[in-house]
């Protein structure tokens, strides 16, 4: 869809309202990995000099102690989120991770394998606490518009810091007694730093400065994620967010034997894996905002379901027709046969991988309580360190039934299908916008007029003329929430409208002389959906077109709006008429295909009319002239 005044989601990073906040959370991600790194690497390779531990056992035990503090802390960080005023919690954080690096740079230097191992602890709980602020943060100083960018910067920043810490960390502890000292100073002096750009960070309201902070950080988890199931499309979105998790965990986990024992790499074949990944995830966060028309589209994330199982099923086959045996480098490695479409394979998990990440995010923020906003994201990070954990199970479990890795490749892509027709059989709005974004981006070209009119929250009926069969699906695509329509009771019968419709939670009606009790229940329906705060959609017309023009608005408008007293949106389809989809009696397909694929139409919107001011009558003349002449 269009939209005038858009300007880059680039252009965040200028601001002082994101930049900061950017790269204070850039240079955590990129120091927590560094050293997590340069630790797993310094004990594969030279554990002798360390510890007498096996190696398999500490490359196991170091990620859990990283990710334990989320289990354990994260109810309580979100509490002080909400209580603290977040550039002030910010800052503190900071200097934590300065002290924490300290206590790491002397066991770097006096090679004191437990002063490590507390830092690695620590680095836990830094990143714990930083959690919640992180999302809590963006939708107290983005637009609505600029939350899905925003989330897709900073999503994109945290993996490129992440695979950059990775690298980093490889690199330099590759080199030895001078890496290990490179590495204990650098690490030092990036949590300075990220200490001075926290500095600029801008005052952040707490949203409930009067909270009690709970003493029993378990009850606290149980009751936060009670909480969070109350709203359940936020709940249902938040282990949505932690399946891709538990995805992800247990294809990055097993990337460094796939690349050692199936592609008979280096460890700089191990990088490059994790380099596509990483470059796939960045594409796929930045890809959002463009793909999602700058507004929060849960409609990509079917879409994202579906490419992590298709890309996933294929780079088990890709790996099946690796041949080689040799032992190669990174180099090395891109000169067999088959590697690209391994590569591909990869990049594109990654890429369809933030697809489904971003805008479950940004549904998230949107739609969960303000005042509990960081509450909600530490419920969210305990769910995704549980998963974590339950992957790792997995992973187990199927090595030990013998699964070789690109099987666990397969397993996981399968069970991904699994669980996403699982989760949108619970939420169809899932589904219902994944079908508005696919016919507004491959069969039309959309645009709005005005389409900011359409309120944020609060009840409104919106009215609309009837062109086709897919108006519902059009004005759902435009809008930046959900809409409960009004649709003839007959459209329920049809296989495929039918089902959108029913899981869609569309109200049917009837005309009273063909049904007096369905046409009753659907106006108490509406009233209800009303009630709640909910947007209703109706076609006045009571019917299709079928020659272009609009027949006359009915009276049920005005008896919904004299039962609810909500104000009545106009709006207009334009365009629609003469395509596949509009009731025309005449060369339907000739005059469909006359008009290509990408076809132009629009949404435009009127103002909000009073409801003392609704007739039907009025309504029809506002319609018609939003309509004005077929483009």
């Amino acid at each position: 869809m269009s939209h005038p005044n858009h300007t880059s989601q680039f252009s965040l990073l200028t601001q002082r309202r994101f930049g900061p906040f950017f790269w204070t959370q850039f240079l955590g991600a990129f120091n927590d990995n560094l050293f997590k790194t340069a630790l797993l690497v310094v004990l594969t390779y030279d554990a002798l000099s360390w510890t007498t531990l096996p190696a398999a056992l500490l490359n196991n035990l170091i990620p859990g102690l990283f990710i334990l503090p989320y289990v354990v802390f994260s109810a309580t960080a979100g509490q002080i989120a909400d209580k603290v005023e977040k550039g002030r919690l910010a800052r503190f954080v900071k200097l934590l991770e300065i002290g924490i690096m300290a206590i790491a740079a002397i066991g770097w230097l006096t090679h004191n394998l437990w002063l490590l191992v507390a830092a690695v602890v620590g680095m836990g709980v830094h990143s714990t606490l930083f959690g919640p602020v992180k999302y809590a943060y963006l939708p107290q100083h983005l637009k609505p518009e600029e939350l899905v960018g925003g989330n897709g910067v900073i999503e994109m920043g945290t993996f490129v810091g992440i695979l950059l810490g990775e690298v980093m960390g490889a690199i330099l502890a590759g080199h030895g007694a001078a890496g290990v000292h490179l590495v204990a100073f650098g690490t030092l002096a990036v949590a300075v730093l990220g200490l001075a750009m926290s500095w600029r960070i801008p005052a952040s309201p707490a949203p409930a400065p009067g909270l009690r902070i709970s003493a029993n950080f378990a009850a606290e988890s149980v009751r936060n994620l009670a909480f969070s199931k109350k709203n359940r499309t936020v709940f249902l979105s938040m282990l949505g967010n932690s399946w891709f998790w538990f995805y992800g965990a247990l294809v990055l986990s097993q990337f460094p034997l796939y690349a050692k024992e199936y592609l008979h790499g280096d460890h700089s074949v191990f990088v490059l894996l994790l380099t596509i990944f990483s470059l796939g995830i960045g594409t796929g966060s930045l890809l959002c905002e463009k793909l999602s028309g700058r507004k929060v589209e849960i409609g990509l994330v079917p879409f994202g379901a579906i490419g992590l199982s298709l890309f996933g099923i294929d780079l088990y086959f890709a790996s099946l027709g690796y041949t080689n045996t040799a032992p190669v480098d990174f180099i090395g490695v891109l000169a067999q046969h088959g590697t690209l479409r391994i590569l591909a394979d990869i990049l594109l998990l990654g890429v369809f991988g933030g697809f489904f990440i971003v805008p479950l995010f940004a549904l998230i923020q949107t739609r969960c309580d303000p005042a509990h906003v960081s509450r909600t994201i530490a419920g969210m990070n305990i769910l995704n360190a549980l998963f974590m954990v339950a992957s790792a199970g997995v992973a187990v479990f199927l090595i030990g039934r013998g699964f070789s890795i690109p099987e666990m490749f397969l397993t996981t892509a399968l069970l991904n299908a699994v669980v996403a027709i699982y989760i949108f059989s619970l939420v169809p709005e899932f589904l219902m916008r994944f079908l508005a974004w696919l016919l507004i981006h491959t069969i039309h070209r959309v645009s709005t007029v005005d389409v900011e009119r359409i309120p944020e929250e609060g009840p409104a009926v919106l009215v609309c003329n009837h062109v086709s069969y897919v108006d519902a699906i059009v004005i759902l695509a435009a809008s930046p929430r959900p809409i409960r329509f009004v649709m003839d009771h007959r459209i329920f019968k049809t296989p495929l409208l039918g089902f959108i419709f029913r899981t869609g939670k569309a109200i049917p009606i009837a005309p009273a002389h063909e049904n007096p009790w369905l046409m009753e229940k659907a106006f108490v329906d509406v009233a209800q959906a009303l009630h709640e705060g909910e947007l209703v959609c109706i076609f006045p017309e009571g019917k299709l077109t079928r020659t272009g023009e609009m027949n006359a608005f009915r009276g049920g408008i005005a008896k919904i709006v004299a039962r609810s007293q909500v104000p009545v949106i106009p709006m207009a389809l334009r365009g629609l008429w003469g395509s596949v989809f509009s009731r025309d009696p005449s060369n339907v397909f000739e005059r469909s295909f006359a008009r290509g694929l990408r076809s132009k139409l629009a949404l435009a919107v009127g103002r909000p009319v009073p409801p003392q001011q609704v007739t039907p009558e009025g309504l029809y003349e506002e319609v018609l002239a939003l309509r004005g002449e077929w483009k």
